[in-house]
């Protein structure tokens, strides 16, 4: 059985838990860090300025990953920036100390947010959140998690 599997298991005991804010400091990211991306296809419509990138896509910006089957790139008409990516398609974010999986993705590069959706779940260390939505605040390094939240919470051993 797979950690999704059993974190899943865990979390979908009886019991929802309401929204909630959760402290994650590994999300926190570099806004000024450059953004590398891989996949397999790219498609840029010039009309619009949008890239669209698909195909085992994987998305690096200072120690943040984020993989998915599918993401567009939407630019800043002003300063012609990366704006926005919309990831989807089975989203995973990972830091080397939080990763959170979802069905889509909103990362906001402008305001510094990142909005997941659909079967969120989010992991840090031991313990587990599982949600509908999730709402990050990266400048802060706080999240918002809403929607049939299920929290699985365990205190890490002391060393």
């Amino acid at each position: 059985m797979t950690l999704r599997a059993v974190l899943l298991a865990l979390l979908f005991a009886p019991g929802a838990a309401p929204a909630q804010s959760v402290a994650l400091g590994g999300l926190a990211t570099d806004p000024s860090a450059p953004v590398e991306v891989t996949s397999e296809t790219l498609t840029v419509d010039q009309a619009t300025g949008a890239a669209v990138f698909t195909g085992n896509v994987v998305i690096g910006q200072g120690d943040l990953r984020l993989s998915a089957a599918e993401v567009e790139v939407r630019y800043d008409e002003a300063t012609q920036a990366i704006a926005r990516l919309l990831a989807s398609g089975g989203v995973t974010l990972a830091t080397p100390t939080e990763a959170a999986e979802a069905r889509e993705a909103d990362y906001d590069l402008t305001a510094r947010t990142l909005t997941l959706t659909g079967d969120v779940l989010l992991t840090q260390g031991q313990s587990a959140i599982s949600a509908d939505r999730m709402v990050v605040d990266l400048a802060a390094g706080t999240a918002q998690v809403e929607g049939n939240v299920r929290t699985l919470l365990n205190r890490e051993a002391a060393p």
